[in-house]
């Protein structure tokens, strides 16, 4: 082919065109072809696109798997046990009638020096979880008024306790 400075290529490619060319454009035969061309392209892409994505997936899985241990042989293994608990002693209480058991001494001791009423308050506070609300209508009080019991019991277990308020 001759060589084509600037803009002599459009009409020079025209006189040389293959002879399916008509003058019109491209015969019908021609972009039909095209057509199944473009689609076979793009069924590639996709088919490629599927598998990478697949591979990454089976991949993705096989590193999961391996980072995984399995237990099973721990079914047949007997193990030693290399600590037991030692049983702690137990400090009961009773209040209201019912019995606390509790593993600390010195709290056992400091709750047991305490007025029945707030032993009653401690025990429906931090052992039964009841509200405020609830234990100022045991006493006969407001909430604010339980709450506020709640906290002097606190200090005076403190003070019985011998232990600082931020420790």
């Amino acid at each position: 082919p001759p060589l084509l400075v600037g803009n002599q290529g459009a009409t020079a490619r025209s006189a040389t065109a293959p002879h399916y060319y008509s003058e019109r454009g491209i015969s019908m035969t021609d972009q039909i072809a095209y057509q199944e061309y473009i689609q076979r392209r793009y069924n590639a892409f996709c088919k490629t696109v599927i598998c990478c994505a697949a591979l990454d997936k089976i991949l993705k899985l096989k590193r999961q798997w391996e980072r995984q241990v399995s237990l099973d042989y721990l079914m047949n293994e007997k193990f030693v046990q290399f600590a037991a608990s030692e049983p702690d002693e137990e400090y009961p209480f009773t209040v209201c009638g019912q019995t606390v058991l509790l593993c600390n001494a010195a709290l056992a001791d400091a709750i047991s020096v305490l007025p029945e009423q707030t032993r009653e308050e401690i025990l429906r506070y931090y052992f039964l979880r009841q509200p405020q609300r609830v234990i100022g209508a045991c006493i006969g009080r407001s909430r604010s008024t339980a709450g506020r019991h709640i906290q002097l019991a606190l200090q005076r277990l403190r003070e019985e306790m011998g232990v600082s308020r931020y420790e």
